[in-house]
This record gives C-alpha cells, structure tokens and sequence, in this order.
C-alpha cells in the first residue's frame, strides 16, 4: 500500500520543528549575549587579567636607538611659500628681471602651468643678514631673523610632484598615493602615546583646508588610532563633544561601559583591531570632554606670552592662535602636532600676499621656537616649518606671480638634534636648480626618524604581502644637519 499523503498539519508541524531548530542553533553559535558570546567574553576578561590581550598599538614602545627628540610639531605652509622672497637671496635673478632664461636652464623642463620660456621675474624683497652666522633672510621675516641662531635653513629641498594634492601627501606621506601613512601616524606608531586625556597626534588648521585633505594626516593602512585628530579651534574642540540636554556624566559613563562590553564581546570573536580602535576613540572621546576645554582655554596665558605671539584677542581663531595651542599640546604629551596654512599659492599678486602671509604666521612661528626652548622643551621637539614645493624664478600672471616649482625649495628646522644657526645646501644663481647638498623629500623623512630615534628602514608595517616604510625604497640619512 502506497504511504498517506503528507497534510497540510503535518507540513505545518515539520516547518515549526526545523524553526525551532535554527533557533535553538542561532542561541548557542551565533547570538552576541548567548552561551558562545558569554564564554568567549569570560575569556576575553581572563586574558587581559592575565596579561594575555592584544596590546594597544598606541603603548609606549622604545625606538631602535636612543632618539634626539620624542615630539614633533610641524608648521605646514600649504600652498608652497616662495623661496626666493623669502629665504633664497639671488640678485643675479633681480639683475636679470624681465629677460628671458638661459636655454641650457629649461632643457627638459616642464612648467604646471606657464611656459616654462617665460620671463625672469626678480626677487620682490630685499634680503637682511641676522644671527651671529649672518643668516641671509627676506626683511619681511624679522621675527624669523630674531630665532636665526636656532633654525636650520635647508635651502635644497626637491620633490617629485608638481601639482599641490599629490605634493603635500608626497610631503607628509612619502608617496604621491592616497592612503599611505602620514609622518604623524609612522611617528605614533612607533613611538606610541603618552598623554593618557588627549589624542597622539592632533591636527590644527587656519586659513582654508588643503588640497590634500586629511590623506595629509591619515593613519592609511596603519592601525585607525594612529592618525591625526582634527581640533576645531572654536566651540567644541571635536564636534557634538559636549553632552546633549538630558545625558550627565553618569549616564554617559554608563551607556559607554555598556557599549565597551558589547565591543569587547565583538573584538574577542572576529579579532578586527578596528573594533579595538572604535573603544579607545570612544573612552579617549569621554577623556577630551574634561581635557579640551582646560586646553582650549587661554585665559591662564600671561599678557606677555599672548603679546609675543601677536595674539591681541586669544578666543580669535588663526595661525598664531593654532601655534600657542601646539605649545600647550606638545607640554601636555602630545606625540605630534601639525598646523595646516594654505595660504601661499602666488599665482599672482605675489608681492602683497607674500607680505600678508608673513604678517600672519612669522610672528607666531618665531615665538613658538622661543617658548618651547624657555619651558625646556626645544631640546626634544623638532619644529618644522615648510610647503610641498617652492615657486619658478619665471613670471606667471602678468608680472607678479610664479608658477610651481620642484626642483627646488626651502625649509627650516629647529630643535631636537637639528644644528642651530646653519644654512645647508644652495641653489643655481635663479634658483632653479639645486647645486649644492641635495635633499629630497625622503631623506628629509629618513632624517626625522632618525632624530626620533628609528632606523627608517626597520620601521615597516606589513600590508598586502609587501612591508611599507614612510621613506618607501628610498632615503638618505643628511648628516649635515645633525647637531
């Protein structure tokens, strides 16, 4: 006799079976508060008591050697100042004004935008000689002139980009690529971070954003708690930083316990390190609430100390209110301080925003050399002050604007092993080329991680089969500006 067939009870009843199958199944493997995510978080708890837990990628690690500096602060001038007004005296170029360049000089070159066969354009500033060494500098940077026997002027700077996103990630990366790490990031990844109440490595600007946006401070393929913090210089330091009506201190502080669980229970069963990253953003996000106010605040700053800075009202936001605020970051223990000023593309109308530029940022710059070294700071913070490329000695909109230029550029550096009062490298009569002393952007790198106490070659970081380094392929330490 052929079996009944099936009824629609029965079919009812078999799917309410397997239902409670997939249930039961889904309790025990897969829900975040069953028996698995309890044990795996009971576990979780037992390793870190015993001392078993991944470590936090921002713990305090010794370098390969022992370091001249152990903090940075890095005045970026976005936009790419012009050496030749204001750190490259060549009168044979103001000599030479309105002339065409010598042949041999463009030979294989190649402009951004100009004809590279455009005419000469001559220096707009005249040049004065200050500090004991006769440092030479454009009479529009006194207050640079006044720090001269601290600074070393690197007057060979070369890169290889020409545009001013790939230039300033170049500068601040290494490579030309988005998502590389940024200096900051390298820096804090080996390094680790000491101040337990604020970020590593915090990111002030002024002026306008740059062209390479935050791939200028990103942490790229490093772990996400190794990049730069944006500080809004008003209101809130970090936005919706403040409670909201209705949530106090305790509340908070319960909802983030709670959340922190949930996490951890998450972080123990995938092992994402951007979980991991996500809890400390968080605790490190309830730390700034107490943290960044007491920074922000000026209102414990002396007369003095606001009048050097050229600060006549210390709530205005702006380059010298950004410098005085890196000051109180770095004497807080924060690892890596980077201003971003863009501000200093001269295409045109070179003489008068170069003179402005410089009555915005030369004041501050000069005074936060001098504050760090009076609080015993400059000994072990390396100060520096540059942009992604300088400026062509040929004319460029009409007959005061200078197009960019790669082959050479100017910056300086101040303390932490750096040698004080000393220019190094030079360039050709135009300023075009670099005759003396080159320094590319990666020896520049490799050099800085030498001074925070790193071979740039051992500090790597494997990803995607290949380990990565700030300098890449490339790098060569410059002893010439070694103290």
């Amino acid at each position: 006799m052929a079996p009944a067939a099936p009824t629609a009870a029965h079919d009812r009843a078999l799917l309410e079976a397997r239902a409670r199958l997939l249930s039961r199944r889904w309790f025990f493997g897969e829900c975040g508060v069953g028996l698995a995510g309890i044990a795996a978080g009971t576990l979780a708890s037992r390793e870190a008591a015993a001392g078993l837990a991944k470590p936090s990628p921002l713990a305090v690690k010794p370098p390969h050697h022992a370091p001249r500096a152990k903090r940075v602060v890095y005045l970026f001038q976005a936009g790419a100042p012009s050496h030749l007004e204001l750190f490259d005296p060549k009168p044979e170029l103001t000599k030479r004004d309105g002339t065409l360049p010598p042949a041999e000089l463009l030979r294989g070159y190649r402009a951004a935008f100009i004809n590279p066969n455009s005419a000469l354009l001559g220096v707009k500033f005249a040049f004065q000689r200050y500090g004991t060494a006769g440092m030479e500098l454009s009479e529009t940077l006194p207050h640079i002139g006044g720090i001269a026997d601290d600074i070393c002027l690197i007057r060979s700077m070369q890169t290889d980009a020409v545009n001013h996103a790939p230039a300033q990630i170049m500068m601040n990366t290494g490579s030309q690529q988005f998502g590389r790490p940024s200096f900051g990031a390298w820096t804090l990844y080996g390094l680790g971070r000491e101040a337990e109440d604020l970020p590593g490595f915090v990111v002030l600007t002024s002026a306008k954003g740059t062209s390479g946006g935050a791939s200028n401070y990103g942490a790229g393929f490093l772990p996400t708690a190794c990049g730069g913090i944006p500080l809004r210089s008003s209101g809130d330091a970090v936005l919706y930083l403040s409670n909201p009506r209705g949530v106090d201190r305790a509340a908070q502080r319960a909802s983030l316990d709670t959340l922190a669980r949930l996490n951890g229970l998450a972080e123990s069963r995938f092992g994402d390190p951007e979980t991991a990253a996500r809890i400390q953003a968080y605790e490190l996000a309830y730390k700034l609430q107490s943290s960044a106010p007491d920074l922000m605040n000026l209102a414990s700053e002396s007369p003095q100390t606001l009048a050097r800075y050229g600060l006549t009202d210390p709530n205005q936001p702006g380059y010298a209110r950004n410098c005085l605020l890196a000051r109180r970051l770095l004497e807080r223990g924060v690892r890596f301080v980077q201003l971003f000023h863009e501000a200093w593309d001269q295409h045109g109308n070179l003489t008068a925003a170069v003179k402005q530029n410089c009555v915005d940022t030369q004041q501050a710059s000069a005074a936060l050399v001098i504050d760090l070294k009076e609080r015993g700071l400059l000994d072990d913070t390396i100060v520096i002050w540059g942009g992604e490329f300088g400026r062509t000695p040929m004319v460029q909109g009409g007959n005061d604007g200078r197009d960019h230029h790669n082959r050479a550029f100017t910056m300086w550096l101040a303390g932490g092993g750096i040698k004080p009062g000393h220019v190094h490298g030079r360039t050709d009569d135009f300023g075009f080329n670099v005759v003396e002393n080159p320094v590319h952007v990666h020896d520049l790198n490799a050099t800085l991680l030498h001074l925070l106490g790193f071979d740039h070659t051992r500090l790597t970081y494997r990803f995607q089969g290949r380990d990565y380094r700030l300098t890449d392929v490339h790098g060569t330490l410059v002893d010439g500006i070694l103290a």
